[in-house]
């Protein structure tokens, strides 16, 4: 499996910025995209989620409304829209995947994935 993150950068506090990761060698007939973030000094966190049956998404409560995860299947790319950003945004953010086997939590964010991406640096600052 391969993750590749884009779109990684600078902006201002209460802007917007895109990721996008480039995905290929899921086999699984159903599976789970999220998106990650690792703040400096902090573990990596799975922020959000996807599943490819009927696009269920769950997000953490402190993105909800803020950053939205969508995929278009014909390019096999992963987004992540991130709006209002704010100065404890910054973090390395990245993509993750996941065959949603043994024990997935359907309603809620994981503690792990099976594959990461290595992310790319988004900072907020004016």
């Amino acid at each position: 499996v391969q993750l590749v993150e884009s779109g990684g950068g600078l902006v201002q506090p209460g802007g917007s910025l895109r990721l996008s990761c480039h995905y290929s060698g899921l086999t699984s007939d159903d599976y789970a995209w999220g998106w990650f973030r690792q703040a400096p000094g902090k573990g990596r966190m799975v922020i959000s989620w996807i599943r490819r049956r009927a696009g269920r998404t769950v997000s953490l409560d402190s993105v909800k409304g803020r950053f939205t995860i969508s995929r278009y299947d014909a390019k096999n790319t992963l987004y992540l829209q991130m709006n209002n950003l704010k100065p404890d945004d910054p973090a390395v953010y990245g993509c993750a995947a996941d065959a949603m086997s043994g024990g997935w939590n359907y309603n809620g964010i994981p503690g792990g994935m099976d594959y990461y991406g290595k992310g790319v640096l988004v900072t907020v600052s004016s």
